[in-house]
C-alpha cells in the first residue's frame, strides 16, 4: 500500500528542502521572526523587531515575518510569508538569526551557519516537554515520542531567555538545554517596565475604544490539553459563568476576554455588549496588561508577565485537580505561592473581585516578583538586538 497524500507530500518538502539548503547559502542580512507558530505579530519576537525599527536597522537587514495573515500591518521595512509555503522554507534556508518564540517543524535542518535565538514564550508552571509525564495533548504521538521530537528541535536552538533562576532551572531541565541561557528577563515585558503610565494607558484605551469611566479585568486563561478540534486547535473550557459576573460587576467594571493563541472558540459578545470586549490575535496582550485594572487568570504564564505592574492578580481554578493529576501536573504548589485569592466558582470569584485588598498580598507578592521576575530590567530587547548585530558580523 502506497503513502497517503499527505505522507506523501510532507516527504517530498522535506526532500526539497534538504536539496536547497545545498543550493543555497546563508546570508548575513537576512532575519527570520516568528511568534506562536505564525499566528500573529505578538510576543518577544515582535518587542525585538519593534526595538531594531526603533534603531533605524531594518533598513541594513531583510527582515521576514512569518505570519498566517499577510494583510497583517507590521510597521519597517519586512517581507512576509506564511508558514510551511516555498517562501517560508527557502527564507529560513537564508537567514543568519532565526528569532522565534515557539518550536520551528520538526523536520528543519538548522545551517551551522545560523544562529537560532529562542526566545520561549513563557515561565513555566504546568511541566513542560521533557518533564512532562502524561501527555494529553492534540498531537497522535506516544509521549517517549513526543519528547523525542522535542529534544531534537531544541538541539537546534543557539540561545534561550530567562526570566529568572527558577526559569533557568526549569528550561535546564525541561528542555535539557545546555547552551548559553540568557538571563536578561522578556523583551515583551519591557513595555511594562518602561511604559507603565497613565498618558500610555490612555492612548491605549482610546486605541481600543474602551469606556474611560469603568475600571477594566482581563481574563486571559490558557488551553487544556485534552479539549481540542484537531491538531493544534483547541476549543475553550471554563464553568465561568459569564452572565453571573455580568450582572454582578458591569455596574463598576469591563471585562476583556483574551484567549491562548492555540484557542479557536469565541465569545458571543452580543449577549454580554457594554461589558464583554473580546481581544482577537490583533489585540497585543503586553497593552492589555497595561490598561487592565486586575488580571484573572489560570494556569497560563501571563501570571509571571502581569505582577511587573503589582496590580491585583486573581485565579479562577474549578478544575485545578483534574488539570494537576490528569493533564499536565505543576512545578509547585499553586495554592502556597500565588500572590492573589484562587476561586474554584464563579460565586467566590465574584466575592473576591469585590472585597479584594491588595495589602493581604504584599509579602507574598514581593516573594512572587523576587523568585520570577528577578532579571527583568526593561532592556531586554535590546540586548537581544546587539546578540544579533554581533553574530551578523561573524
Amino acid at each position: 500500500m502506497g503513502l497517503n497524500p499527505k505522507k506523501l507530500l510532507k516527504k517530498l518538502i522535506i526532500k526539497s528542502y534538504n536539496v536547497a539548503q545545498i543550493i543555497f547559502s546563508v546570508k548575513n542580512n537576512i532575519l527570520f521572526f516568528e511568534s506562536s507558530v505564525g499566528r500573529n505579530y505578538s510576543g518577544n519576537p515582535k518587542y525585538v523587531y519593534e526595538e531594531l525599527v526603533r534603531q533605524g536597522l531594518d533598513k541594513e537587514y531583510v527582515c521576514i515575518w512569518s505570519i498566517e495573515d499577510l494583510n497583517t500591518k507590521i510597521p519597517g521595512r519586512n517581507k512576509k510569508v506564511k508558514r510551511g509555503r516555498i517562501k517560508y522554507l527557502y527564507y529560513l534556508i537564508r537567514a543568519k538569526i532565526w528569532v522565534c518564540d515557539t518550536r520551528q517543524p520538526a523536520f528543519l535542518n538548522k545551517s551551522s551557519e545560523t544562529t537560532y535565538i529562542q526566545l520561549w514564550h513563557g515561565t513555566p508552571l504546568k511541566k513542560l516537554a521533557l518533564d512532562m509525564d502524561m501527555l494529553t495533548m492534540s498531537e497522535n504521538l506516544e509521549l517517549s515520542e513526543y519528547k523525542r521530537l522535542f529534544k531534537e528541535n531544541t538541539l537546534t536552538w543557539d540561545y534561550i531567555i530567562s526570566q529568572s533562576q527558577y526559569n533557568t532551572e526549569k528550561f535546564k531541565s525541561c528542555f535539557d538545554f545546555e547552551k548559553p541561557i540568557l538571563e536578561i528577563g522578556s523583551p515583551r515585558n519591557d513595555v511594562l517596565i518602561n511604559n507603565n503610565n497613565e498618558k500610555t494607558v490612555n492612548i491605549l484605551k482610546n486605541k481600543f475604544n474602551l469606556p474611560l469611566d469603568k475600571k477594566i479585568i482581563l481574563y486571559a486563561p490558557t488551553w487544556r490539553d485534552d479539549q481540542y478540534y484537531s491538531n493544534g486547535i483547541y476549543k475553550f473550557v471554563s464553568s465561568l459563568n459569564f452572565n453571573k459576573l455580568k450582572n454582578e460587576l458591569s455596574d463598576e467594571y469591563v471585562l476583556l476576554v483574551k484567549f491562548h493563541y492555540l484557542i479557536k472558540d469565541t465569545v458571543d459578545t452580543e449577549e454580554y455588549e457594554g461589558f464583554i470586549y473580546e481581544c482577537d490575535h490583533t489585540w497585543d496582550i503586553q497593552e492589555l496588561y497595561l490598561i487592565s485594572d486586575m488580571l484573572i487568570t489560570d494556569y497560563s504564564s501571563v501570571m509571571f508577565d502581569y505582577p511587573l505592574l503589582e496590580r491585583p492578580m486573581l485565579i479562577f481554578a474549578s478544575d485545578y485537580e483534574n488539570y494537576k493529576n490528569n493533564l499536565r501536573g505543576f512545578y509547585f504548589d499553586l495554592f502556597d505561592e500565588f500572590p492573589g485569592p484562587i476561586s474554584q466558582t464563579t460565586e467566590d470569584l465574584i466575592r473576591e473581585i469585590k472585597f479584594y485588598d491588595f495589602e493581604n498580598y504584599v509579602d507574598k507578592y514581593q516573594s512572587f516578583l523576587k523568585k520570577f521576575t528577578e532579571y527583568e530590567s526593561g532592556n531586554a530587547s535590546k540586548q537581544i538586538v546587539n546578540l544579533i548585530q554581533e553574530k551578523t558580523k561573524e
